[in-house]
This record gives C-alpha cells, sequence and structure tokens, in this order.
C-alpha cells in the first residue's frame, strides 16, 4: 500500500503534469456608466450657511457668485431669507456629478472672506482645497500675546501674509484668531509651516529664508 501512495505522489508531482498553454483568460470589460445611470435621478442638495457679517458683500457679489455657479455648473441657486441659507441644488441640465460640491466650495470660501476672483479658481480647478486652523492649536496664546502672535503673521501693512501668499501661491485670510488657507495641498503645507513658524515666535526673516528654500525645492520638483 505504502508503495502503491508514494507511486501516485511521484505521479501527481508539479513538473511532471503536463500544462495545458491553449487555456486563455480573458480581461472583464467594464463599460463606463452613463452619466444618467450615475445621477440615479435623485437631484442633491447643499446648504452654506452665511454668517451675519457677510450678507452685505453677499448682496453685493450675488452675480459674481450666480453667474458661474449657474452658467458653467448648471446648477441652481437661491439665498433663504428665512434661514440665512444659501442653497444649491442639481438641476436635469446638471452634466458632472460633482459639480454640486464645487458650487457649495466655491460659496464656502466667499463666506470666509476671500475674494470672488479668487474662489473662482475653485470651480476652475479640480486640486484646489480650503484649511481652517486657529491660532490655540498650534500654541495656547491669551491677551498680548495672541495680539502679537495675530501681528507676526500678518505683518506691517500686511506684508508679511502678502510675501506668504506670493511665495506658496496660496490665499490666505486672517479672521480674528482663525486662519483659512486655500490652495494646492503642497502650497497649503509649505504656508500653514511658515505660519506655525510665526505663532511659535521665529523672526520673520528666518521664516522667509526656509519658505524660500521649500518652495524652490519643490518648484524644481514638478
Amino acid at each position: 500500500m505504502a508503495e502503491a501512495s508514494s507511486a501516485t505522489l511521484k505521479r501527481a508531482r508539479p513538473e511532471e503534469m503536463e500544462l495545458d498553454d491553449e487555456v486563455t483568460f480573458k480581461k472583464p470589460s467594464f463599460p463606463p456608466i452613463s452619466k444618467e445611470k450615475l445621477k440615479s435621478g435623485k437631484t442633491e442638495m447643499r446648504k452654506v450657511p452665511i454668517p451675519p457679517h457677510r450678507y452685505t458683500p453677499l448682496k453685493e457679489s450675488w452675480m459674481k457668485l450666480y453667474t458661474p455657479i449657474v452658467e458653467q455648473l448648471k446648477l441652481q441657486i437661491r439665498f433663504n431669507v428665512k434661514t440665512r441659507n444659501v442653497e444649491l441644488k442639481t438641476s436635469p441640465e446638471t452634466a458632472d456629478v460633482g459639480s454640486i460640491q464645487k458650487a457649495a466650495d466655491f460659496v464656502r470660501a466667499f463666506t470666509l472672506g476671500f475674494d470672488v476672483d479668487d474662489c473662482l479658481a475653485l470651480v476652475r480647478l479640480d486640486d484646489l482645497f480650503l484649511e481652517t486652523f486657529e491660532i490655540s492649536d498650534v500654541k495656547t496664546l491669551k491677551g498680548d500675546h495672541l495680539a502679537r502672535a495675530i501681528g507676526r503673521i500678518a505683518g506691517k501693512g500686511g506684508r508679511t501674509k502678502y510675501t506668504i501668499e506670493n511665495v506658496t501661491r496660496t490665499r490666505i485670510v486672517l479672521a480674528d484668531s482663525k486662519i483659512h488657507i486655500l490652495g494646492s495641498f503642497q502650497n497649503m503645507r509649505i504656508a500653514r509651516t511658515a505660519i506655525c513658524n510665526l505663532i511659535l515666535g521665529s523672526p520673520p526673516a528666518k521664516v522667509y529664508g526656509k519658505m524660500r528654500t521649500v518652495a524652490s525645492r519643490m518648484s524644481e520638483r514638478f
């Protein structure tokens, strides 16, 4: 019996087995989903709350917000006076599913204090993001120490803020102790590092040097 089992094992060795070369595997083909199926027939809606200090700028810049959202993104937009929200809604003409999220980010950037022309980049480009953090997230400061930290970030006449914006190709809004940054991921990281160093007490000249070095490396890499 032992001899018979060993003989069977010998026959079953993979190197002695004959491979069938004629077996072919077909690649599965998945056709692209049509826009109609992707939408699934449901209307999507977004609500963006408007803070009280942005009512007047919203009223003045309404047509600048309305035109790209309706004409380019093919969405419906209205300002609800009761709830104080800008309401966005998809329409049958909406081609891209992500348009409503782009429009919501566009309106939200405007409510945070960014200029309308800068906010328009969120509609036209795909790799732009918004980031918000507070000075207390970096270091717990109170009273005059907090005021000095905000002053270091802004600089005399806003010079430091403009320098960081120009070197990193971002846009920055200082709203009391909150800081909002608009830009690409890599550029936002450079700007955030520079702002954090200023909050922690580094002199602006040292921050400029580090920032320019990192920015030049990034431009060489890409």
